[in-house]
């Protein structure tokens, strides 16, 4: 990580603080997710608790791997960032339906999805930045979690399918289950 942010050191805790606040926010949004699933009756939803807890358990250790590089960079893990603020104004709608109430799988699953696809861009970007910086151990650590970050993206897009399909065109479906 030293080598990317001998580059310009604040912009590399600008980034990996939005990432880390992004990430504890994902714990949040799981865990609503979860909550909300266990308070229903729907079997087939309470089928996807195994992997909805494992998704969160990994965007939990996210959260604790960016707060440990970022204080080894000399940042402020519990501070803020100028994309950390940026990123959060983004993810307002997200949290408001997650978090605020809206029971309906399909909307929040949607939701969750959205917050999937930016937490796989935020990744991304980072691979992306390590591998031009030429830091092959960050750029390693930064795909391991992207990795992880798109098997949440590609679950969440198949229960949405199997949502939408259940909802709009009155077909009988199973949930995904993931290997």
């Amino acid at each position: 990580m030293e080598k990317l942010a001998n580059f310009n050191r604040e912009k590399v805790l600008d980034l990996l603080i939005a990432r880390m606040n992004f990430e504890r926010a994902g714990v949040k949004l799981y865990d609503s997710v979860i909550a909300k699933i266990q308070a229903q009756s729907d079997s087939s939803l309470l089928r996807l608790l195994d992997k909805l807890h494992e998704h969160r358990n990994e965007e939990k250790e996210h959260e604790e791997w960016l707060e440990a590089q970022v204080r080894a960079l000399g940042g402020d893990a519990h501070g803020t960032s100028d994309m950390a603020q940026l990123e959060e104004r983004e993810s307002k709608g997200i949290e408001d339906i997650i978090l605020d109430g809206d029971n309906e799988a399909l909307h929040y699953f949607h939701a969750l999805l959205a917050a999937e696809l930016a937490d796989n861009a935020g990744w991304d970007l980072l691979v992306e930045l390590a591998d031009q910086a030429g830091d092959r151990d960050a750029k390693k650590a930064f795909k391991r979690r992207l990795h992880q970050e798109m098997e949440h993206l590609l679950f969440v897009r198949r229960v949405i399918r199997r949502l939408a399909r259940r909802e709009v065109l009155g077909q009988t479906v199973s949930m995904p289950t993931w290997p």
